[in-house]
């Protein structure tokens, strides 16, 4: 008899949230995927194929699993009560507070005692979500990088109130998963998002104020500091509504205007041109969203 796997709960099925899945199904978990947008749960299917198919390819220390096997795994639901039968929920919804606000007191009255809750988060802060549940010690910030299947390091947020015993579960779900967890504490943007969005931000600001190209600043970051994507790629992979929302969430924290996002970024934004999973951002990814880039935005656009 197959031995029961474990249940890991994931709550949004969006760009992260669908590599989040498929890293948990590769990995031999069961995982009860939640959101209230029925397309978002089909598109991360197709996340699990995909990651099925290619992802042991990319990175040959990832487990081997066929499609349909990993789709098994997957149990789709737009009902929040579904994250019950979890062991421990990975959040990854919006990066609004009044979004976030409202699902972790709902959270608190769907999960049992014991279950904690790990915050994907780019910016908002683990104490202050966790202030409103009524199990602080168990909440998190778990920031899994996009594909979370292609990454073996996870950014860690300890808050104040996180137990010794939630950081070792952690811990140790990261080991079931391949990664590394390297710990920071409990601030705004943390250590990645804090630098990485200055950078995407700047990055923003020469499309709009010199008219390059956004292969041009990318080929820059690649080739001559050996990035794997440049910026303006990985804001079309982020999506540019969570890039820009994690600017809006930095500089309402920091008040600091170098976090002030770029006009260019909220045209984008107001136009839909949110990047991979809509088909186009700084880059045209044809029919398909999630496709390979093709032609550049127009370099010189106002807001």
């Amino acid at each position: 008899m197959s031995e029961t796997k474990r249940t890991i709960g994931v709550l949004g099925a969006g760009a992260i949230g669908s590599t989040v899945c498929a890293d948990l199904v590769l990995h031999g978990f069961r995982v009860v995927l939640v959101d209230t947008d029925p397309a978002a749960l089909d598109r991360a299917r197709d996340v699990v194929v995909e990651a099925a198919r290619f992802g042991p390819m990319l990175r040959p220390a990832l487990p081997r699993s066929a499609p349909e096997d990993a789709l098994a795994a997957v149990a789709p639901s737009a009902d929040l009560t579904a994250l019950a039968a979890c062991e421990f929920v990975v959040e990854n919804v919006s990066e609004r507070w009044e979004v976030k606000e409202e699902v972790y007191r709902a959270l608190d009255g769907v999960l049992p005692p014991g279950v904690g809750i790990g915050v994907n988060t780019s910016s908002i802060g683990i104490g202050r979500l966790a202030a409103t549940t009524r199990r602080p010690d168990l909440v998190v910030g778990v920031h899994f990088m996009n594909p979370s299947y292609l990454k073996d390091t996870v950014e860690v947020m300890r808050g104040a109130d996180t137990s010794e015993e939630c950081m070792t579960y952690v811990r140790g779900l990261l080991g079931d998963l391949g990664k590394t967890a390297v710990v920071v504490g409990d601030f705004p943007g943390f250590v990645s998002n804090r630098i990485s969005h200055l950078f995407f931000n700047e990055a923003a600001r020469l499309i709009e104020e010199h008219g390059l190209q956004p292969d041009v600043v990318d080929t820059i970051f690649k080739r001559c500091f050996g990035h794997r994507m440049g910026p303006l790629e990985t804001i079309d992979l982020i999506g540019v509504d969570t890039v820009t929302l994690t600017l809006d969430s930095l500089f309402d924290s920091y008040q600091d205007p170098r976090f002030q996002a770029s006009g260019l970024l909220r045209s984008l934004m107001a136009d839909g041109r949110l990047g991979r999973k809509t088909g186009a951002g700084f880059y045209d990814y044809g029919a398909s969203p999630g496709g390979s880039p093709g032609a550049t935005t127009n370099s010189r656009r106002k807001a």
